[in-house]
């Protein structure tokens, strides 16, 4: 299989040069974006076939927003399905929404190459006992509601530290805060630096189409996991046994003081997450169900 790799057009120029190239090739693997109805219908006349790949419940607006529900996204999403070939959707609850417009959809959950995220040193001594928390600054705002959770938790465990790997960082008065830069070079250190990883969410429609890549990322280099049992989490999680759920404050403090007090069930728990994502969530498991999509709407020619 040959790729060729292109952001979305802008501008007339680069959108008449993309539509010149699309019927060179045998599939389009879109990815997330939605066309505008006309060059949505000008798409579907030029792509021999078309592949929509999404992991995000781009149907809805997200956890900021003062209400998820929008009629606008709602049409352009059901437009982009009846026009694709085969649509792959990150979670259960992103199939179902896709299952209302069309039959040809599978599953292809988030995965990480299993061979770039090694486990983390459990034999190393430490001061400290890092929590930490991954992601960009679009989604900091559910980690900002944890601040009752970290204040207490600091006031409780003067050896605790709270790690924040993004672009953009919050303050806490009883917690020291150590604030990383995202780096794609550095990613997986700073990954084997935590001794747990925390994903809160909300209880919301985007919220349930997350699909869960920052704890996958903790169970690559084998961290514990706390989450909110919301979408993915749910089957990722299991509850007690690689990690926890929490929903509220209280069990947020239980949950993560239970791990704090506890290295060797970190470790335990750590490296069945690991063991979870080397089976089911990894590039080399995944790749077959892709490559057998890209290859039937290759040979249907759309």
């Amino acid at each position: 299989m040959e790729a060729h790799v292109a952001t979305y057009p802008k501008g007339i120029t680069a959108f008449a040069k993309f539509f010149g190239k699309v019927a060179d090739y045998d599939v389009l693997f879109l990815q997330r974006k939605r066309f505008n109805p006309p060059f949505l219908q000008l798409l579907r006349w030029r792509a021999k076939g078309i592949v929509y790949d999404f992991d995000d419940a781009v149907m809805y607006r997200n956890s900021t927003a003062p209400s998820p529900y929008s009629r606008t996204r709602q049409k352009r999403f059901a437009r982009i399905i009846k026009a694709a070939d085969y649509v792959i959707a990150g979670n259960n609850f992103l199939k179902d929404q896709t299952a209302r417009f069309t039959e040809r959809v599978v599953v292809i959950p988030t995965s990480i190459d299993r061979d770039r995220y090694d486990a983390k040193a459990y034999q190393e001594k430490k001061d400290k006992v890092t929590i930490g928390w991954i992601g960009d600054h679009g989604s900091i705002h559910y980690l900002d509601k944890m601040h009752p959770v970290f204040e207490e938790l600091g006031k409780k465990y003067p050896h605790l530290e709270l790690k924040i790997i993004c672009d953009t960082f919050l303050e806490f008065k009883n917690i020291a805060v150590l604030k990383k830069r995202w780096s794609h070079e550095e990613e997986v250190e700073d990954l084997r630096s935590l001794d747990i990883g925390v994903m809160p969410l909300l209880d919301d429609p985007w919220s349930w189409g997350k699909c869960g890549l920052k704890i996958l990322q903790y169970y690559g280099v084998g961290v514990p996991v706390v989450c909110t049992p919301v979408g993915v989490n749910r089957d990722v999680v299991q509850n007690g046994v690689n990690g926890f759920w929490a929903m509220t404050d209280d069990e947020w403090i239980e949950k993560l003081s239970t791990l704090i007090e506890d290295p060797s069930l970190r470790k335990k728990m750590g490296l069945q997450g690991r063991e979870l994502v080397r089976a089911s969530y990894s590039i080399q498991g995944c790749a077959p169900t892709l490559y057998g999509v890209l290859d039937e709407v290759a040979q249907r020619g759309g």
